[in-house]
């Protein structure tokens, strides 16, 4: 799993690429604390374009990421997820709570979060 990072004005844009696993979930989840902790008050929309896969250990990393957001302020959002993960989103139940917001590409998830 490799994650990189874009800035666009108040909101971060934090790209997924391969599998969010077990074995990927650690370092994923330290990354993207990271990345909440840096981005207070303002957003991170989380870009599933390249993301193939994700377990109940990656779905975990999804539903802390978006707690410790919702603590730290920060507005967080998922975006352009892949037919097989936003499947797993919907019958995890992730997208029908509202854990996390999930948008059709990265713009309408950007669009959502910024203030």
């Amino acid at each position: 799993m490799d994650i990189k990072v874009d800035n666009r004005a108040n909101v971060t844009v934090a790209s997924l690429d391969g599998r969010l696993d077990f074995e990927a979930a650690d370092a994923a989840q330290a990354k993207l604390r990271e990345l909440v902790a840096s981005a207070a008050g303002k957003a991170l929309v989380l870009d599933g374009t390249s993301l193939s896969y994700v377990s109940s250990a990656g779905l975990r990393v999804f539903l802390t990421i978006a707690k410790e957001a919702k603590a730290a302020g920060v507005a967080v959002a998922v975006g352009a997820l892949q037919p097989a993960v936003k499947q797993v989103f919907d019958i995890s139940g992730f997208s029908q709570t509202k854990i996390i917001d999930v948008h059709p590409t990265v713009d309408d998830a950007v669009r959502a979060v910024a203030r």
